[in-house]
């Protein structure tokens, strides 16, 4: 296991360079990345399943999901109203466009976080024993051979709500925030690539959860790498980071105003996780996350917030992301 910045972006270097396949995680600030050679992965300490690449057995079968509670105690709407005047007053102030507010909400479950894993609906999982389980839904980056693609995710709602679809794609704040979004992705992306588009503008995703299906709101942001990138994976990333879409706009104030409102700290939660195949480089955002604390189940959840955001909506979003991945299954919550 590599776990040493400068010796992760060198090791990620040489193994791209030499088609070695690799599997990493990234922490949100970027201090504790680590990264494993496929061929040293022990499935008894980790688990991972990237989009159909995966160390995990997939023949778990949906009616051996055992009777299991699920029960959240988030903050109050108070603690979260004084988060996010906080971040208001900074945007309103003109020190960030878009920031990304998240807090911690303790979770109580009979399921153990491989039990999690095991039995999740998402696209990216990952399972790190006795620390962490993530289940996202978010693309970060896909590389195939020079073409690079970005999938920010920014937009949730409720799909039961009355014409859902329409309410999400014409409320002005929700396509405010998502441009926002584009345009910093686009301009990530042109950090590292000679070439960038726009691919596919505000497209609609369901993400179904053991309690309802939320519509999803995501684009597509493409570009070409130069003829002489060569699988220098560790610098790509670290010039990319943190994630746009889990951070914010203009970057470095963004951070410094969510580590006044959030006053706690992400660690892999919001970083990135993925991995390189020998050929294919796909990773995925570390959203949708439970933590181990001293035993206690932490799920980390938040949402973008801009100077036209409401404070009781955006309380109810972060709420509505800590579920469980299983497909509407019947479930006793306390």
């Amino acid at each position: 296991m590599i776990n040493v910045s400068q010796n992760f972006s060198e090791c990620l270097n040489d193994w791209g360079k030499r088609k070695i396949p690799f599997v990493f995680l990234i922490d949100f600030l970027a201090q504790k990345p680590v990264a494993w050679r496929l061929d040293q992965i022990n499935p008894s300490e980790i688990l991972f399943d990237f989009n159909g690449f995966r160390n995990a057995k997939s023949d778990v079968a949906a009616d051996t999901l055992p009777d299991f509670y699920f029960h959240k105690d988030p903050v109050s709407f108070e603690v979260y109203q004084k988060k996010f005047a906080h971040v208001v007053r900074n945007l309103c102030a003109g020190n960030s466009f878009l920031v990304n507010l998240s807090v911690p909400t303790p979770i109580e479950t009979n399921l153990g976080l491989k039990d999690i894993f095991r039995f999740s609906n998402a696209p990216y999982r990952f399972w790190l024993k006795d620390q962490f389980v993530c289940f996202s839904p978010e693309i970060f980056i896909k590389i195939n051979g020079k073409r690079i693609s970005s999938f920010p995710m920014k937009g949730t709602i409720d799909a039961s709500f009355p014409n859902a679809e329409k309410v999400i794609l014409s409320d002005p704040k929700e396509a405010a925030e998502h441009a926002t979004i584009v345009d910093l992705i686009r301009n990530d992306i042109s950090i590292v690539a000679d070439k960038v588009w726009v691919e596919r503008y505000r497209y609609i995703e369901p993400v179904k959860t053991n309690q309802k299906t939320l519509l999803q709101v995501s684009s597509e942001i493409a570009g070409i790498l130069p003829d002489n990138f060569n699988g220098e994976f560790g610098d790509l990333l670290l010039k990319l980071l943190p994630a746009g879409s889990i951070s914010g706009a203009p970057k470095p104030s963004t951070l410094q105003i969510i580590r006044e409102a959030e006053g706690y700290e992400r660690g892999y939660y919001t970083g990135v996780m993925g991995y390189f195949d020998g050929e294919n480089f796909e990773s995925a955002v570390m959203i949708r996350y439970i933590e181990n604390q001293d035993g206690k189940l932490v799920f980390k959840s938040g949402g973008g917030i801009t100077a036209k955001s409401d404070a009781q909506s955006e309380y109810q979003e972060l709420i509505d992301k800590v579920y469980l991945p299983f497909a509407h299954v019947a479930a006793p919550v306390l």
